[in-house]
């Protein structure tokens, strides 16, 4: 089973760091900061701080385990975490240097359910989930 992570990354700004996906052909899309957990990750906490420093330059602080989806032949934990600082130069994940790819830009918006309703956020199952965690006041940061 394929086994990835996500940060649902909150800034000091209280808003959710996203990557909006740019690529030909197809209209625009957001994703949560993640991926892969690679054979060299610790644990689910190494590789979700990993792919955080890789895709946003930043350092994650991990909150706590907010959903997970399985689906056949894939898992993905979504964390809540938070991001002080990052920075579009000091990204270096290797999906940023391939050809064809498209863009990849990191985007805050409004911790709210009108700002989030605003962006085609996939995984759709998630982005209800998202929505619902919104609008329960779930995303707090305090244990």
């Amino acid at each position: 089973m394929q086994a990835r992570v996500r940060a649902v990354l909150l800034t000091p700004n209280n808003t959710l760091l996203l990557i909006k996906r740019i690529r030909p052909g197809i209209p625009p899309y957001w994703v949560i900061v993640g991926g892969k957990i690679e054979a060299t990750d610790a644990s689910r906490e190494d590789a979700l701080r990993r792919e955080v420093r890789e895709e946003t330059g930043g350092e994650a602080q991990i909150v706590r385990l907010l959903h997970t989806i399985e689906t056949d032949g894939e898992r993905q934990d979504f964390y809540l975490a938070t991001v002080d600082k990052w920075n579009f130069e000091d990204r270096t994940g290797p999906e940023f240097s391939q050809e064809g790819r498209g863009e990849y830009l990191l985007e805050e918006i409004p911790l709210t359910t009108a700002a989030l309703d605003t962006v085609k956020l996939l995984p759709e199952d998630f982005a209800a989930v998202l929505r619902d965690a919104i609008e329960q006041g779930e995303l707090t940061t305090v244990q």
